[in-house]
């Protein structure tokens, strides 16, 4: 496993291009890259096949695009950034203008997109409404290791808690996290595939409770556990 590692970042370090930012014979430099909302910005779909993805992660990938075919699921586009529109709602209607850094917010960058392609979370999402389930996909990088070798329980936990934060969001609208509870069964070995399967389990009132676990990709390892409670905001109250 940790060879395979090494190996893939042999690899993505050969697609982007030799050290020391020399330019090869015949190539010629990229234009630079535009940032953040000064500027129009065409926004980069990441939850799409890159190089650094094994095989593993595009075949549950073709698969679960073949359930999507049909309607019963849908797979979620994911940026780097949150759209300018959903930003400036949320800004609106939950944060006290007179916090809010107009600078900090135009840099912002959502954590889990915040690596180069195959170094820290690869990950796809599918949603179905009709099972209220959302399936994550995730690929954990050399960046994420904790134990040698394996991935960091903190980054398990992230993508655990976007897993279900996701599933809430999709069933009732803007939530934010109020209980996360999470049983580590096994170390996940890094740059391995697991299936982090959630589904919501009831609601009351505006409490929405997921439940969910992470799985190896032939379902036949547990790798943890996890229940949750979402609050649904309420856009007459602020969060400060």
């Amino acid at each position: 496993m940790l060879r395979s590692c090494a190996a893939r970042l042999r690899t993505l370090g050969a697609l982007r291009g030799p050290p020391g930012g020399r330019r090869l014979p015949g190539r010629e430099p990229r234009p630079a890259l535009r940032s953040f909302s000064s500027e129009e910005v065409i926004l980069k779909d990441y939850s799409v096949p890159n190089p650094s993805w094994n095989k593993d992660l595009r075949l549950l990938f073709d698969q679960f695009m073949k359930k999507c075919e049909d309607g019963s699921w849908k797979r979620l586009p994911s940026y780097k950034r949150i759209p300018a529109e959903k930003i400036q709602d949320f800004k609106t209607h939950l944060l006290d203008p007179k916090l809010v850094k107009e600078e900090q917010m135009s840099q912002t960058q959502l954590f889990t997109r915040s690596f180069d392609d195959g170094l820290g979370f690869e990950y796809v999402m599918f949603y179905s409404d009709v099972e209220k389930r959302m399936v994550c996909l995730f690929q954990g990088g050399p960046y994420l290791e904790g134990p040698p070798g394996f991935v960091h329980g903190g980054a398990i936990a992230t993508m655990i808690d976007s897993t279900v934060g996701m599933c809430a969001l999709m069933a009732g609208g803007v939530v934010v996290t109020a209980n996360l509870n999470i049983n580590y069964k096994r170390p996940i070995p890094l740059c391995s595939v697991v299936m982090i399967n959630s589904q919501l389990d009831k609601v009351e009132g505006r409490k929405f409770f997921v439940s969910c676990n992470v799985q190896s990709v032939d379902e036949q390892t547990l790798y943890s556990e996890a229940t949750s409670i979402f609050i649904k905001l309420n856009p007459a109250k602020s969060l400060t």
